[in-house]
């Protein structure tokens, strides 16, 4: 699979757009955000969703995550365990309490692979466990099995 480049941050016209494409095409457009500290990751994991035809949103803290849940709802968060400052399974365990976060799939996306990592994750709340770097072909199967959710569909013009 060849990613597109990209050279700046989506906004929010760009993730409409993206979501346009995909309903054109037939596909269900998901509201995804990517949270992981390392930029490179969440970078290759933004672009492989967008070019499936999902509106993609980076962020890498935890807290501002926490912030914009119910503001901005997401139908998928992808979740890196190893967070500063407040790791990957406290913030989904925050997100289920969310009201705006709440039905939201989790899905961990980690360095972390031992049996008490996959147990940790479920019981934090997460609906699936990715090892990085995650398979792109299986994270994509994953998500055309997802509905948008009534909170985080995207209206398009």
């Amino acid at each position: 699979m060849i990613l597109p480049l990209q050279l700046a941050a989506p906004d929010g016209a760009a993730l409409a757009s993206h979501a346009s494409q995909a309903q054109a095409a037939g596909k269900r457009a998901l509201r995804i955000q990517v949270v992981d500290d390392n930029v490179d990751a969440a970078r290759m994991l933004c672009l492989l969703l967008e070019a499936d035809g999902h509106a993609v949103s980076v962020e890498h803290d935890p807290v501002a995550v926490l912030r914009g849940a119910d503001s901005a709802p997401m139908d998928v968060y992808l979740l890196d365990i190893g967070l500063p400052g407040m790791d990957g399974n406290t913030l989904a365990r925050a997100l289920r309490s969310s009201p705006g976060a709440a039905q939201a799939t989790l899905i961990a996306v980690t360095g972390y692979g031992q049996k008490y990592d996959r147990e940790s994750t479920l019981a934090a709340g997460f609906d699936h466990y990715f090892i990085k770097p995650a398979n792109p072909d299986q994270l994509v199967g994953l998500l055309a099995n997802i509905a948008p959710s009534a909170a985080a569909s995207l209206t398009t013009a």
